[in-house]
């Protein structure tokens, strides 16, 4: 129940007891502890969150030209991570990469900021006169002086434009709704983060509602608040950009139409060409190798050829500091092992320090390529320990892509499984495949020849019992210590139990007396049997393990599927199913196209009562694809495939577009009531009147993720 950082400080509490009661010589030594990666990840994230609070303060009081108005945005967002940090500790969710990694300041600020820059511009437009307004514009008596009359004015502008920034931030909440939506590895990963934003956002929420209005009464619109003209002008210099783009496109509609909702289409193309993963793979920072011997060898051979493989690795590879290789099973078998299968634990230094590779992938092809040529008769995978632990708990494999065939026949389904690998082998980004070995463990066979047997009047069941007593022993007493009781145990000494031919020449007693070799009676040879059944939903399976490199999962298993399924065909009854992080991919993108296009829906509702017109909702609403487009070309620039973290990055993305279309459309409907009928003059005036806004909220937005993103 605890977190992961309390967990390691108790361990090494105890470690330390523990050390002190030793004898002197012997010590304790940690070998790979998360510790390091759990801090290396959490300082990450700080420093990023700091670089982006600043960055996000600088362009807040950059473009919004007053010091102060800067600061008093800037102000929610230590606030809103007070309110966040203390919905964390009630909820119980630990800080860690997810939860605290997705948390935009950008987001945050842009309700307080929408409510800051109008009454930055209410108070440049119009200047505190020398009299307050009447009292019944106030909801609380005024004092006597100006600040009364910031305040009226204060409160009048928040008034007309809190819809805007309530709404939009209250879309912003419910576009993360969705993500809540998540069960299994995806929810336990997802959810947090979802959680933790949500506080966020609902902290800047009330904020920018309670908050900044009373600040902005207190301190802005006074002759001391410093004001920046290289503000203006860098507006200025933007909207001379953004002019003539928006009067062609009120003067060609149509144009502008054809080639947007072709590039949506271009874009939708390239979209269901990326390709997908659960998520990015974390760099853990060591490497684990899964090493394989083949079925029925023996501990002794096993531990030989994994010390090989060590000082293989350890001779070649200088930036590795220690490996240790645990084979078979814990005394509480939580994860079972066969003897012939050891768990390599790499301890590597810092990647700066690496001679050999630049990349953890170029290094792993390079250490399976070594163990490859000097240790022969074994199979290696390359994985981390983390990601190794992982796939095995979500499919019981350790590897990344899992192909399951489902059937009767053990030795049938060995050999379609075979059958596939030089098909999957051929697929671009397959690193690495291995079949399960579930046949092919050899044993010594004894088939009774029946009529030689009532020829000597011998009996089975006692020739039965006869080898087993002579190689496994049996029970022929009982021996005393006090009061303490052991079974006597007899068996063949160990120079009779060496090999096959012992077993051949065992000589069986006749009930006549004299004895004969059991070969007279029987055919003693070896035969390959099966190593392990195994079974999901009580059917027997075989499962084929795909290491994947340089490629996406999705377009992998795909590939994998159409070439296996149309050439390994399967006899009916036996079929193949999907599994790994693929599989988690599909069942987290099966849950979030039903709950995305609901709180789509919900959003379109809100958006429905906020203005009360159909046609302003639509309009806005067209935001949310064409937004899109420059998340699919970023993702696609830089090569990188559809995750469930990127798909976490449009919701957040959907939620902002929405935002600054109520920003705009909001004050159109305003224009239009103050008399100004003619659309297009409405148009240019809104968007010079709310470019500013439009230009903070996605600026901030975007560059406060920007440490995030590199």
């Amino acid at each position: 129940g605890a977190n992961s950082a309390e967990t390691v400080g108790r361990v090494k509490e105890r470690v330390a007891q523990i050390q002190k009661s030793l004898p002197e010589g012997l010590r304790i030594e940690p070998f790979i502890e998360r510790t390091k990666l759990i801090n290396k990840t959490i300082s990450t994230v700080t420093e990023n969150l700091l670089l982006g609070g600043l960055i996000v303060v600088f362009v807040l009081v950059l473009l919004m030209g007053s010091l102060r108005a800067g600061l008093i945005a800037a102000s929610v967002i230590p606030l809103a991570m007070l309110f966040t940090i203390g919905m964390m500790k009630t909820f119980g969710i630990s800080a860690n990469l997810m939860s605290l990694g997705a948390i935009d300041f950008g987001v945050i600020v842009d309700g307080a900021v929408i409510i800051v820059e109008a009454i930055v511009y209410r108070f440049q437009q119009s200047p505190p006169p020398a009299q307050p307004p009447p009292m019944s514009e106030l909801t609380t008596p005024p004092a006597e002086g100006t600040a009364a009359t910031r305040a009226a004015i204060v409160y009048e502008t928040a008034r007309n434009i809190r819809h805007s920034a309530a709404f939009g931030e209250i879309i912003i909440l419910m576009v993360y709704l969705p993500i809540l939506s998540l069960v299994g590895i995806e929810g336990k990963m997802f959810r947090p983060m979802a959680l933790t934003v949500g506080f966020a956002i609902l902290g800047a929420f009330i904020l920018s509602l309670t908050y900044v209005p009373m600040v902005c009464a207190v301190f802005l619109g006074t002759k001391s608040d410093v004001h920046f003209a290289i503000s203006q002008k860098i507006l200025d210099g933007l909207y001379k950009i953004y002019k003539p783009a928006i009067q062609f496109s009120l003067r060609f509609p149509k144009s502008v139409l054809a080639v947007t909702g072709s590039l949506f289409v271009v874009c939708m193309l390239i979209f269901g060409k990326l390709g997908g993963e659960f998520i990015p793979t974390l760099d853990e920072g060591d490497l684990a190798i899964d090493f394989r011997m083949p079925s029925g060898t023996s501990l002794t051979r096993t531990v030989e050829a994994s010390l090989e493989a060590h000082r293989s690795l350890m001779k070649h590879f200088p930036e590795i500091k220690q490996i240790v290789g645990r084979i078979g099973a814990s005394e509480i078998p939580t994860d079972p092992m066969p003897i012939e299968m050891v768990d390599q634990m790499i301890n590597m230094k810092d990647i700066s320090e690496w001679k050999n590779a630049k990349t953890r992938d170029e290094m792993s092809e390079k250490m399976a390529e070594i163990l490859a040529k000097e240790v022969p008769g074994t199979s290696v995978e390359m994985t981390q320990p983390i990601q190794m632990r992982f796939n095995e708990m979500i499919t019981g494999v350790r590897s990344d892509v899992v192909v399951k065939i489902y059937g009767n026949d053990l030795d049938l389904l060995f050999e379609r499984a075979n059958a596939c690998v030089p098909f999957i082998n051929k697929i671009a980004g397959v690193a690495s495949v291995r079949v399960e070995q579930l046949v092919g463990l050899p044993q010594i066979s004894i088939d009774y020849n029946r009529a030689k047997m009532a020829e000597y009047g011998l009996k089975i069941a006692d020739a039965n019992r006869l080898v087993r007593a002579a190689f496994a022993g049996e029970t022929s007493g009982t021996v005393y210590e006090g009061e303490r009781r052991y079974d006597l145990v007899v068996r063949l000494d160990s120079s009779y139990r060496k090999d096959i031919e012992n077993v051949r020449q065992l000589y069986v007693p006749l009930p006549n007396g004299g004895a004969v070799p059991l070969l007279q009676i029987a055919q003693v040879s070896y035969k390959q049997a099966p190593a392990q059944i195994s079974h999901d939903n009580t059917r027997r399976r075989i499962t084929l393990g795909i290491g994947v490199r340089g490629r996406d999962v999705e377009s992998v298993v795909n590939e994998i599927q159409r070439s296996i399924e149309s050439k390994v065909k399967l006899p009916s009854g036996y079929y193949y199913t999907y599994g790994g992080a693929f599989q988690n991919l599909q069942e987290a993108k099966k849950r979030l196209t039903v709950a995305v296009p609901i709180a789509l829906f919900l959003i379109f509702t809100l958006l429905y009562f906020t203005f009360n017109s159909l046609k302003d909702s639509l309009l806005i609403f067209t935001a949310v694809p064409l937004s899109a487009i420059g998340g699919i070309l970023a993702l696609w620039a830089r090569d990188l495939p559809f995750s469930i973290s990127a798909g976490v990055g449009f919701v957040a993305l959907f939620g902002v577009a929405v935002l600054n279309g109520i920003v705009l459309i909001g004050y159109l409907n305003e224009l239009e009531k103050e008399g100004i009928t003619d659309l297009k003059t409405r148009i240019m005036q809104a968007v010079q009147v709310r470019f500013r806004p439009v230009i903070m909220t996605a600026t901030v937005a975007s560059l406060g993720f920007l440490p995030m993103a590199l």
